[in-house]
């Protein structure tokens, strides 16, 4: 349900969370102070008199900086990644509240009026949004989308709707009487103005999808449905915000040269260079223990006779290459004739040892080093091996596109996709590295790395 406010189409639903949000942040900073001052003296602290302003500046500047990380976009839903912007809110929401302190000094409380409030503000904010989602899941999840074109390309919407809950096509407005590959029961007419379509059917995004871009789109009407507040989308940014990935088959170079993303500033390169080096020396000072344990494993199942680790040359930033360090977990004679094989399910050159640290990802663990010297990142793509490498990227158009980011130590793709053993493998876990390549940032990475806990945890997607 849509209301329009100051000339802007905003939901309903979305404005009620964000107005009882902003009470739970006023009166968490209230009773921040009553918590901080009646629990040691054992009696009701009288209120100061410009305690009420405090807690408006406070839930301003909370309700300002959840705006600002994305918080009440439509179809975020309750994972990892809510917990990463509302973390980042507190980040905002503490250097704001310090601004206003040192502005006016007569609303300053104390450190641990702050901590209360924010911890009152975290259990608030978080059962309030597993309510929100629990009993309007299927309201709040699902966008009202209106596509224009009912060709090839519409067929693809239609073919993802039943797979993807976020989203649900109202209908298809014909844009060339050649393109019927959408079935007519399920066309809009466009014997109106497209507003009053958007109107009529509570229309939250239009994608525009026709096969032939020549053709000659409503251009004034869609700019009017734009300016009044509906999302307005073509066909691979509306595949991106939906499936989180870059489809090859209809990627075409003019979307990268004029779409936001595919660049890394120099602060955003120092930034996540910092957290590379934090996390490396975090991750070794806690795992090299267990790190010992798996390399007194691996020596005793070979009795001594094999090396510990595994060293191969991988392709890194740019194309070059490197030599990425591994718990051995296959037979040392795993590639005896020197041809370069991928691991498969159940693969027979799989140690037992070797099948326990790869369902666990603990193989892994010495890239640490690779890390830590700046061959690789905590976060990006897979690093390949040059001889899969040279082949994919005569198949795969863009595989190049990669090697623009650091390879990781997990990934989106590690995420999204499971282990890949071929080509057509290879093509659709490049749709996710391109979506991680376009988008790379700090942010993406605390979130991908919060992920990759459940994924070590439950043993997701390793052979």
């Amino acid at each position: 349900m849509m209301i329009r406010l100051f000339g802007h189409y905003i939901s309903k639903l979305y404005l009620l969370l964000g107005v009882v949000e902003f009470l739970v942040m006023f009166y968490s900073l209230l009773a921040g102070f009553y918590m901080r001052f009646s629990l040691g003296e054992l009696r009701f602290a009288e209120t100061p008199e410009l305690l009420p302003y405090t807690a408006l500046a406070y839930a301003s500047s909370m309700t300002i900086a959840m705006i600002s990380v994305g918080l009440y976009q439509r179809g975020l839903p309750f994972s990892a990644g809510l917990l990463v912007r509302l973390g980042l809110s507190f980040l905002i929401a503490s250097v704001a509240m310090s601004a206003v302190f040192y502005a006016f000094p007569d609303l300053v409380v104390g450190r641990g009026v702050m901590i209360y409030a924010m911890l009152f503000t975290f259990v608030g904010v978080l059962g309030l949004r597993s309510l929100f989602f629990r009993v309007t899941h299927s309201e709040t999840q699902s966008n009202a989308v209106l596509v224009l074109g009912t060709g090839r390309q519409a067929q693809m919407i239609a073919n993802l709707e039943p797979q993807q809950p976020s989203f649900r096509v109202v209908g298809y407005v014909p844009v060339n009487d050649q393109e019927k590959n959408i079935p007519k029961e399920r066309w809009i007419l466009h014997d109106r103005r497209l507003m009053d379509i958007v109107l009529a059917y509570e229309v939250d995004e239009i994608v525009v999808a026709p096969d032939d871009r020549r053709l000659r789109l409503p251009v004034d009407e869609i700019l009017d449905c734009k300016m009044s507040g509906t999302m307005v989308l073509d066909l691979l940014s509306f595949f991106e915000k939906e499936t989180s990935r870059i489809k090859l088959n209809v990627l075409h170079p003019s979307w990268i040269f004029f779409s936001d993303g595919f660049r890394l500033t120099g602060l955003a390169n120092a930034s996540k260079r910092i957290l590379d080096l934090t996390a490396g020396i975090v991750i070794f000072s806690l795992a090299w223990p267990l790190m010992l344990l798996v390399a007194g494993a691996i020596l005793a199942e070979s009795r001594g006779r094999g090396p510990v680790l595994f060293h191969q040359v991988r392709v890194g930033l740019n194309g070059r290459t490197f030599r990425v360090h591994k718990f051995r977990s296959m037979r040392t004679d795993a590639e005896a004739d020197g041809v370069a094989r991928w691991a498969t399910k159940n693969d027979s050159r799989i140690t037992r040892v070797g099948a326990i640290i790869r369902k666990t990802r603990l193989d892994e663990l010495p890239q640490v080093f690779n890390v830590l010297r700046g061959e690789m990142s905590l976060v990006g793509p897979r690093p390949e091996r040059p001889e899969f490498v040279e082949q994919l990227e005569k198949e795969i158009p863009f595989y190049a596109e990669r090697h623009r980011v650091k390879p990781g130590l997990t990934g989106w793709a590690q995420l999204c996709y499971p282990y890949g053993s071929d080509v057509e493998d290879a093509r659709n876990k490049l749709e996710f590295d391109l979506y991680y390549v376009k988008n790379a940032s700090v942010f993406l990475d605390l979130i991908i790395l919060l992920e990759t806990v459940e994924v070590v945890v439950w043993g997701k997607g390793a052979h």
